[in-house]
């Protein structure tokens, strides 16, 4: 009997899933790459393949777009956050005073995904709306999985 193929390992470990065409989440991936020197998360559209192969793999990741979506992995395998709560653990890993936000968490989980989702509402009128996914520049490249 032959052992089973070890699964690969995902090329992330930190991976943060953004509206690639929303002015406000292309902003907070700038914020965030500023924010992230050691280079821990990885970034990629929603609107892209990575986010596809992720959604056959979590069924739980919504196909709409106004959603950010945090995917952790490691030794235990893939965990996925959703909307505040996947700010409340960005926010907790980016480390230093941004933990400070992550004790928001204590809030009930309706109340805070109800304030994300009222925002997502309007921040294209806010924000603005892209023609297109960014394009990362050549020193940020590395961090996009598309």
């Amino acid at each position: 009997m032959s052992e089973p193929l070890p699964t690969p390992a995902p090329p992330f470990t930190r991976l943060v899933l953004y509206d690639g065409v929303c002015g406000f989440c292309d902003r907070m991936v700038r914020w965030l790459l500023d924010r992230d020197p050691g280079g821990v998360f990885r970034f990629a559209p929603l609107q892209g393949d990575a986010a596809r192969a992720l959604r056959a793999r979590h069924p739980e990741i919504p196909e709409d777009f106004d959603t950010v979506v945090y995917v952790r992995a490691d030794a235990d395998g893939e965990r996925v956050f959703l909307r505040s709560e996947a700010i409340f653990e960005i926010c907790e890993s980016l480390g230093g005073a941004w933990r400070r936000v992550a004790w928001l968490r204590v809030l009930p989980r309706a109340l805070t995904d109800f304030a994300y989702l009222l925002f997502a509402r309007i921040r294209y009128r806010v924000f603005g709306r892209l023609d297109a996914c960014r394009i990362p520049s050549g020193a940020e490249r590395e961090r996009f999985l598309e």
